[in-house]
Order: structure tokens, then C-alpha cells, then sequence
């Protein structure tokens, strides 16, 4: 199992966002990570800046959104999307999607589901619970 630290995520997102800059060649995980670069320009001055990046502190208290959290939620629910992990989130996902016109949209609306599943895994101590996350996911889809 791969278990970057904090550090290496910037270090990816920063280099991603590099190579994306110089229009070098990008590996697979960078190329789906790019993608979500793109939609976010808001993090683009961020992402350029890797030795403020790697030392930047992101709390709640001070209402700034950690933009390798976030990109990092973005290209965990695309790889449980292209293995369809938990069964039945891809389905639920792409539902999801259809109804608000938008992949964006709905992986936002995904991170929610997958935010309260990891914040209950940590405060249980029990491990992450697929069906919750799957079936917070297929409500937000299937509810008006």
C-alpha cells in the first residue's frame, strides 16, 4: 500500500502542476491529477509555489481550504470510480453527475460523503465503512 506524506502530496501537485505549466509529458496519476488542476485555478498560484506549499498550514479556524485535500479527495474518487470501489460507486457517481450536469458538482458532492466516512472511521477507530459512504453518495443522487 502507497502512503505518501504530507509532503509528497504537495511535492506531486506542485510537479504536476509544473509539468502541466511546460506542457512536459505526464505519468497517468498526473495526468487525471492535472485534470483537476485545471479546474481549479484558484489553487494554480499555490500549486506554482512549492517551498510556500510544502510550508503552508491549512486550518479550519482560519477558513482556508486546503487545496491538496481537496485535489487529493478529486483523485481519490477518480480511481474508486475507474475500479468501482466500493461496488457501485461509479454507477452512483456518474447518477450523481447526470443530475447536476456536472462531474465537478458531483465528486463535490461525493467528497462530503467521503469526508464524513473518514471522520467517522477516526473518531471509532473502526476502518472506513464502504456501504455508508456508497449509500450517502446514492442519496444525494437519487434525492430531488
Amino acid at each position: 500500500m502507497f502512503a505518501p506524506s504530507q509532503l509528497d502530496v504537495r511535492r506531486f501537485f506542485c510537479a504536476t502542476y509544473r509539468k502541466l505549466r511546460e506542457q512536459l509529458p505526464l505519468i497517468p496519476m498526473e495526468a487525471i491529477a492535472a485534470e483537476w488542476i485545471e479546474q481549479h485555478p484558484e489553487y494554480h498560484a499555490e500549486l506554482a509555489d512549492e517551498a510556500a506549499a510544502l510550508a503552508a498550514v491549512y486550518s479550519v479556524e482560519d477558513g482556508r481550504t486546503n487545496p491538496f485535500l481537496h485535489l487529493s479527495m478529486h483523485l481519490t474518487i477518480s480511481e474508486q470510480q475507474s475500479i468501482d470501489q466500493p461496488h457501485g460507486i461509479n454507477q452512483a457517481i456518474n447518477l450523481l453527475a447526470a443530475k447536476r450536469n456536472s462531474l465537478h458538482e458531483a465528486q463535490h458532492a461525493a467528497m462530503e460523503c467521503l469526508g464524513e466516512m473518514i471522520w467517522a472511521s477516526q473518531r471509532s477507530g473502526l476502518p472506513p465503512d464502504g456501504h455508508q459512504y456508497l449509500d450517502c453518495v446514492s442519496k444525494k443522487a437519487t434525492l430531488r
